[in-house]
């Protein structure tokens, strides 16, 4: 069964071009915030003019650009805090891979998809895929960061170029040609994707 009842909201929130999301239920008005970044309030802003009832809010990994903003969320909302546990294992849900979260009449997945972060996880609603920082549009994320590793990073992005050709991506930072993108695209114009094997993965990535 498709999600149609459920609506993502892109919101630029930082200087450093992070972008948080507000995903809801458009018959219930149940949401779920992400990565509230360091501009909690233009999230809050979006959830208040919406009337949306916040039930979670989630984490793609536990770096401070995507995370900072977690308290103001949860204290004006009352929302459950959910993550991964190798990135955040105090979250009031931890998140694994398969897990799924009802949200109104439709519901969210997770992908377990470390390489960037131990605990990196995106998040899917059908053919719309909240790609964290393992993904952007025409790049994806680093590898030589503390906790980082280009081997797992490349094997999730392998994962990902199975989806469907149409399923939209919405990044976790605003660094390509435009803010969203599909797989198919990607499938052509993202030289991480392209590369045939995990050795020119692997040079290109931590080389260039």
């Amino acid at each position: 069964m498709k999600n149609t009842a459920l609506k993502i909201i892109q919101i630029h929130a930082s200087e450093m071009n992070n972008f948080s999301y507000l995903i809801y239920c458009q018959e219930t008005l149940r949401g779920a915030a992400v990565d509230p970044s360091m501009r909690p309030e233009l999230l809050l802003d979006e959830i208040n003019k919406r009337n949306i009832k916040l039930e979670f809010l989630l984490n793609t990994h536990g770096h401070a650009d995507h995370i900072s903003g977690n308290g103001v969320i949860l204290d004006a909302t009352g929302a459950e805090l959910a993550a991964h546990p190798a990135d955040m294992p105090n979250a009031d849900i931890l998140l694994s891979e398969g897990a799924k979260l009802a949200l109104g009449k439709g519901n969210i997945e997770v992908m377990h998809t470390p390489g960037h972060t131990p605990g990196s996880v995106v998040f899917r609603s059908d053919h719309h895929l909240v790609t964290g920082d393992t993904l952007f549009v025409s790049r994806c994320g680093r590898a030589d960061l503390p906790g980082s590793d280009v081997v797992a990073l490349y094997e999730s992005l392998q994962r990902l170029k199975k989806l469907p050709e149409e399923t939209q991506i919405y990044p976790g930072h605003d660094y390509g040609p435009t803010v969203t993108s599909t797989i198919g695209w990607e499938l052509k114009n993202n030289d991480y994707l392209k590369c045939p094997d995990l050795q020119s993965f692997t040079k290109l990535r931590l080389e260039s």
